[in-house]
């Protein structure tokens, strides 16, 4: 059920002798992209600035986030809004106008100018002066100053006014960006709703096995679980992680299949997916005879039949009160709390987010706080502040009983695990065993040549500070310290699971210097034995023979093969480390049409060894500017990553060889001028277009011997040992 934003109910606007508005109702929910459309005079400004507040309506009641109060100043502090043409000091910079917006509207630190830049793509246009700027430049200079302080309902006023088509598609984009982004589930969120006088909490777990730490805590503060699959894809890997976890707990399962409305839904093939799931899990008697829903996320609608038509989600809610057992608690006992997430907040510092197991929980209540597992002694605390969850807000409250899901602040030194129970009455919750990370990397400070250009925070103080307070929310993370004081290990769950904590880091402000990942080891009963994978590839028909003959390479061995459609389903058990660099190459062999996702499945002897990539690098020469000429030259070597005009340095890998040892190439290397015209001399050079690697691509490109350079504006390769000369030296000793 979906959260009301804004409510009008029965809206009159008179201005002396003009009626603005007459009699008007709507309602905007929560995700919602809501237009109004009308003639000049019709009152759609009007509307907006009754529900900013710039005008008070004449009859009629308006509510946000649920409150219908008559001063809505605290619920309005949740919108960011462009109400006509949008207001811009044009003589300051873009972001001079957005300290300014920021200053006045008392939201602290500075980060959130970035941020909004970023988001707006404005960053490289942040020191020029708006009155330079385009109008399309202006329109989003305006959404920036909106989007500051991260607002839950932006409202745009004619947005596009004045735009041409390439600008109204350039912003159209933007907005439908933004509303996807944002919408995407990185670590759990929690809900709650009231249906049929009864409050359920819903927590909404991350999607993808690299945050596996994260479910399964979610696990253990959940009665049951709703199991959403996709009508064509069935399963994943990702699916079968979650289930078992689930299943382990003994909670019942509400399948849902979900976007039904899919040209090509296999409705039946996966109900019977799910089922053959659930059997190979060894789910009880009970368990196999799960209600299964059929689901559209986007049409809000659900039914107990394919065939049948939805109307709405009430079929869901009726499963969830019917099927679902209420909470197994205790009111009357001594107070007892798990601690299953933590946030934190700069003010308040950290925030406990978890169940009460037990009792009554109290604003002001003495507490002891304490862990299952003993590892430090048991301390006295006191509940300062508490919030439950209603919708999606966090709303202050006095007592909470056995069953509710609330966040507390106040004590310090909290951690994910811990016990609070009332003071003089510890009894330690069992806190869900979380898997171990398996691959690893070096987070170390930037000192490349180009270090602090771009960055806030470039220091090792700055890096340690923030990989140490990822720790107190993400509980599948390991940092570790080196005998450098510029490098740290950090070892998470998968190459995503570390490449969102980069690039989280890197649009906070930060610079760093990242290595090649690497598996974690293990020495079982006196073997050395390495992570091995669950991979499941969907892919057409014929890209099977390329992909079956590269995982064999890297010491995959097939599972499983079967037919979903018109497509392959190939099933592997391959080291982690075979898949180091093969999602590009993966893409390249099926066209872009083939699905790869994996999860942790055990450790096993190692396999040995793996061919590492095929392909060298085109390391540049000098330091300087890249120049067509240079480039055209180079690019016969080899496939190249940058355009004329990127600043490169001495070691920085600029493209890359088709045989498997470096390059040294010069692309700064200039034409030089001779008083002979030859034939064809003027002649424009023509530059083959170059590969744009992301975040990913470049981690899955690095080599042991290179670094990849990760700042707020750029993202560089580079070789460890810079200097051609001293690479060549350390060579020839080998």
């Amino acid at each position: 059920m979906n959260t009301t934003v804004f409510e009008a109910i029965n809206i009159t606007k008179k201005y002396r002798n003009t009626l603005a508005l007459n009699q008007v109702s709507m309602s905007v929910m929560q995700g919602d992209i809501y237009g109004f459309i009308g003639e000049n005079g019709a009152g759609k400004t009007t509307m907006i600035r009754l529900l900013t507040g710039l005008a008070e309506p004449t009859t009629g009641n308006i509510a946000l986030f649920g409150k219908s109060d008559k001063k809505l100043a605290k619920q309005r502090e949740r919108i960011g809004c462009i109400i006509e043409s949008p207001s811009l000091y044009l003589d300051m910079t873009a972001h001079e106008n957005l300290e300014v917006q920021r200053l006045q509207r008392g939201i602290p630190g500075k980060v959130c100018i970035d941020n909004a830049l970023e988001l707006v793509n404005l960053r490289d246009a942040g020191k020029k002066k708006a009155k330079d700027f385009s109008l399309g430049m202006r329109q989003r200079l305006a959404l920036a100053i909106a989007l500051l302080g991260n607002p839950e309902f932006l409202v745009l006023d004619e947005p596009i006014n004045g735009l041409d088509p390439t600008g109204i598609i350039e912003l159209r984009n933007l907005l439908k960006r933004l509303n996807k982004e944002r919408g995407i589930t990185i670590l759990s969120k929690n809900t709650a709703i009231h249906y049929e006088g009864v409050k359920i909490n819903i927590i909404d777990t991350p999607g993808h096995a690299d945050f596996g730490g994260e479910v399964e805590r979610v696990l253990k503060m959940v009665d049951g679980v709703i199991l959403v699959v996709d009508a064509f894809e069935g399963p994943m890997p990702q699916t079968r992680f979650v289930l078992q976890k689930a299943l382990e707990l003994g909670h019942k399962i509400i399948i849902v299949i979900n976007k039904i409305d899919r040209p090509d839904a296999r409705l039946n093939e996966v109900g019977d997916e799910v089922l053959e799931l659930l059997m190979d899990l060894d789910a009880t008697d009970e368990q196999l005879d799960s209600p299964i829903l059929y689901c559209s996320g986007r049409a809000g609608t659900a039914t107990h039949s394919p065939d049948e038509e939805g109307k709405d989600m009430i079929p869901l809610f009726d499963e969830i009160l019917s099927y679902i057992p209420a909470p197994e608690v205790d009111t009357e006992g001594p107070m007892q709390y798990l601690v299953s997430a933590i946030d934190y907040n700069e003010y308040v510092g950290r925030i406990a987010i978890g169940r009460i197991e037990r009792g009554e929980m109290k604003v002001n209540q003495d507490v002891t706080i304490g862990d299952y597992h003993q590892t430090k002694k048991e301390y006295r605390g006191k509940i300062v502040t508490m919030y439950q969850i209603e919708g999606l807000n966090r709303v202050p409250c006095q007592s909470a009983k056995a069953g509710d899901i609330v966040c507390i602040s106040g004590i310090e030194n909290i951690t994910i695990g811990d016990t609070i129970c009332d003071f003089g009455n510890f009894e330690a919750v069992p806190f869900v065993k979380i898997s171990e990370p398996t691959v690893e990397m070096t987070f170390s400070v930037n000192n490349s040549p180009f270090a602090g250009r771009e960055g806030k925070f470039v220091t090792s103080r700055h890096l340690r500070d923030r990989l140490f307070k990822e720790l107190l929310k993400d509980v599948s993370l390991r940092v570790s310290e080196t005998d450098s004081t510029d490098a740290f290990k950090v070892a998470g769950r998968g190459e995503m699971h570390l490449s969102i904590l980069i690039e989280n880091m890197r649009r906070e402000g930060y610079e760093l210097s990242v290595s090649t990942p690497h598996v974690l080891f293990k020495e079982i009963e006196g073997k050395l034995c390495e992570p091995i994978e669950s991979l499941v590839i969907d892919v057409p028909e014929n890209c099977v023979g390329s992909v079956m003959e590269k995982i064999g390479a890297r010491k995959g061995e097939l599972q499983e093969m079967a037919p979903v459609g018109s497509r392959m389903r190939l099933e592997f058990l391959i080291p982690a480390r075979g898949l180091f660099g093969y999602k590009s190459e993966f893409l390249t062999d099926t066209k872009g049409e083939g699905i790869m996702s994996s999860v942790f499945h055990d450790y096993e002897p190692y396999k040995g060894e793996i061919p590492k990539r095929a392909t060298g690098s085109l390391v540049a020469f000098e330091t300087g500017e890249a120049v067509t000429y240079g480039l055209y030259n180079a690019q016969e070597r080899g496939e190249l990553f940058i355009t004329a005009g990127t600043p490169v340095y001495e070691g920085m890998i600029v493209g890359a060889s088709p045989k498997q040892e470096d390059l040294v190439v010069n692309v700064c290397k200039k034409k030089h001028l001779t008083n002979t015209r030859a034939s064809g001399s003027d002649d424009a050079l023509r530059l083959v277009p170059p590969r744009n690697l992301s975040l990913e691509d470049s981690l899955e490109f690095l080599a042991d011997d290179e670094l990849l350079e990760v700042t707020p504006k750029s993202i560089r390769i580079r070789k460890r040992i810079l200097s051609n000369s001293q690479r060549a030296k350390e060579r020839a000793k080998m």
